[in-house]
């Protein structure tokens, strides 16, 4: 199967693999949580959920929008850079939601003050990402030296960077995107044997990315990381 098919999957699984790599007991600050997606997951841990919860599902009606969302199990309501720092967690969770905050670097800094030294902390965001649940989209994605620097400023160091995907398997992606958009802003069906034509071409230029995975150095879907604290870091 195309990696294309598998990008919020190979996320969804990398995030669960790791939650589950958390010692039964520790605690776990979900940090964006949204409707709770990884609290299944987190059944053996101290599970704490944060988020904004200004987003409706429809925000300013631009872009990519959810039309639903349920942020009714959050724990924490407030904005990331005003989670109390007077508990520190195990482990700190941040899937998906560096783009949707005003100042990425500052959120970072405070993320990291959450976690106890020898602690971790877990990121995914996307590396390259179109307009979605705007008006709360601020940035387009990340790139791996993004996070080293960063998260070495802060005083952590990166353990696992793990990518998700190649440039093929994203420009794969974003051109069946792009093709079900034509609809979406013709208000026509697509033409079937367009359809099928971009449906090989799509496939096609996915395959490369089976026998490039190193073009991920070019642009890919995101880069999931986990940093651990250093122990001198108090």
């Amino acid at each position: 199967m195309p990696a294309i098919m598998t990008n919020e999957q190979f996320r969804w699984n990398w995030v669960r693999e790791r939650i589950g790599e958390i010692p039964a007991g520790q605690s776990l600050l979900d940090v964006g949580a949204g409707e709770c997606f990884y609290k299944p997951d987190a059944a053996h841990l101290q599970y704490v959920a944060q988020d904004l919860a200004t987003y409706d599902g429809k925000g300013d009606g631009k872009g990519l929008q959810t039309r639903e969302w349920n942020t009714s199990q959050i724990d924490l309501v407030c904005d990331l850079l005003d989670i109390p720092e007077d508990t520190l967690y195990d482990a700190v969770l941040c899937s998906e939601v560096l783009e949707h905050v005003a100042d990425a670097p500052a959120s970072v800094r405070k993320m990291c003050k959450l976690v106890k030294p020898g602690g971790q902390i877990i990121i995914t965001a996307p590396f390259v990402s179109m307009t979605h649940f705007a008006p709360q989209h601020f940035a387009t994605g990340f790139s791996r030296y993004f996070y080293e620097h960063h998260l070495g400023v802060a005083g952590f160091d990166i353990v696992r960077m793990d990518a998700n995907g190649n440039m093929f398997e994203l420009a794969a992606q974003e051109f069946n995107r792009g093709m079900d958009l034509i609809g979406v802003y013709s208000g026509k069906p697509m033409n079937n044997l367009l359809r099928r034509i971009g449906g090989r071409l799509t496939r096609m230029v996915a395959s490369y990315g089976t026998r490039y995975p190193q073009s991920s150095e070019i642009g890919l879907f995101g880069w999931n990381v986990v940093a651990v604290r250093r122990p001198s870091e108090q």
